[in-house]
């Protein structure tokens, strides 16, 4: 692995505010796909296949907002498997430009995820967020904003770093949101996505109906 591919990951997990984490991005757009090829990074594939499965109506009737879609891998699997109707939101332009080029979305919209979002309730069948809850990201307290935004018996599709989970305090707000009634947990399962060098790593994926 090239040391400066390896130096915009470490600076993203470093970030210490959306501000340095949007100019960060805006300068790692241009090559982020070929990093995450690079780095053999699944979750996008895996987080779209989950979508398919969980939903109850088809994927061309869905739609569906992919929180920090970033350069548009989660849409691109997406539209693979018959999405026709997908929102993209993060907070760095560079990285929007880059999902518009893609084809796969209805519409793209810069979104800071630590605020309220400007969705309806229940405005989605379905919505996924792939590689965004982890260091120098988002923590858990987007999770109950992203299930408003989701209709009743629509999923949310998540992946959370598997280091930042605990540290993140991640299970306590899942667990609230469970016993609050709003969410049933489908799925929280470990999965290795991404391999540096000879290692592989992944994260937690978690797939909540919403009630």
């Amino acid at each position: 692995m090239a040391s400066s591919d390896q130096s915009f990951l470490d600076r993203v997990f470093a970030a210490k505010s959306p501000d340095e984490s949007r100019k960060l991005y805006d300068q790692w757009a241009s090559s982020y796909d070929a990093d995450m090829q690079k780095w053999s990074f699944t979750a996008p594939r895996i987080v779209a296949q989950l979508a398919q499965k969980y939903l109850e109506i088809s994927p061309a009737d869905a739609t569906v907002v992919d929180a920090g879609c970033g350069s548009g891998l989660v849409g691109t699997e997406l539209a693979k498997l018959g999405f026709k109707t997908v929102d993209g939101l993060d907070l760095s332009d560079g990285m929007l430009k880059v999902a518009r080029n893609s084809g796969a979305y209805r519409d793209l919209n810069i979104a800071d995820l630590t605020q309220r979002l400007e969705a309806k309730d229940g405005a989605y069948d379905a919505l996924v967020c792939s590689g965004t809850f982890t260091h120098g990201h988002l923590g858990p307290e987007p999770l109950p904003e992203f299930t408003r935004i989701v209709k009743a018996g629509g999923i949310l599709v998540i992946t959370v770093l598997e280091t930042f989970w605990k540290e993140g305090n991640f299970e306590d707000v899942v667990k609230k949101l469970e016993g609050d009634g709003i969410v049933q947990v489908l799925e929280n399962d470990l999965h290795n996505y991404r391999k540096f060098e000879e290692s592989e790593s992944g994260g937690l994926i978690l797939v909540l109906r919403r009630l």
